[in-house]
């Protein structure tokens, strides 16, 4: 018997889910700098990605159960959209050589710190490999999800799209 995969069963989306969606960016616009990067996979009735990007660089449109679509001309990876999505399925992405950097949306205390040396998780929260925190934004505009931002080795840029959760008392 072979274990149902993707969001509905595990949680996070399957391979298959991902190659399906319209908000992932191609390698060539991930070299030329940051930009987003939307995993939303779920037909729901949701758009505050749409609302919170200035540049107009995603669209939902009518139905509002239309999965978000990134255009990577517009995009600038400014981040607006990240903590903007409930479902925390949006990241900027951006490689540079040999070093890769991922923002995603945070919600768990404590949080670490600038500079701090971290496991970086997947989708499944299986840990792939050690980063370096770059920045944390907590912002009011953000209600109470940070937003933070790791480089890692390239090779782990497609894996990893958050931190494992720090112990309490230990940062």
């Amino acid at each position: 018997m072979t274990e149902q995969q993707g969001i509905i069963y595990q949680g996070f989306p399957s391979k298959e889910e991902l190659l399906k969606i319209p908000g992932v960016p191609s390698k060539e616009r991930i070299k030329k700098g940051p930009v987003a990067c939307i995993e939303c996979v779920q037909e729901i009735p949701c758009n505050p990605c749409e609302e919170a990007c200035p540049y107009g660089a995603i669209s939902v449109g009518k139905p509002i159960t239309n999965l978000p679509v990134l255009d990577e001309e517009k995009c600038i990876g400014c981040g607006t959209c990240i903590a903007a999505c409930p479902g925390l399925a949006i990241f900027v992405v951006s490689v540079s050589g040999e070093k890769a950097e991922v923002s995603f949306p945070f919600e768990y205390y404590p949080l670490p710190n600038k500079g701090d040396e971290v496991w970086c998780v997947d989708r499944a929260g299986k840990q792939v490999t050690r980063g370096k925190v770059l920045r944390i934004i907590k912002s009011p505009k953000y209600d109470a999800t940070a937003v933070i931002t790791v480089e890692m080795p390239a090779e782990y840029l497609d894996d990893v799209r958050s931190i494992k959760r720090l112990e309490r008392g230990n940062k």
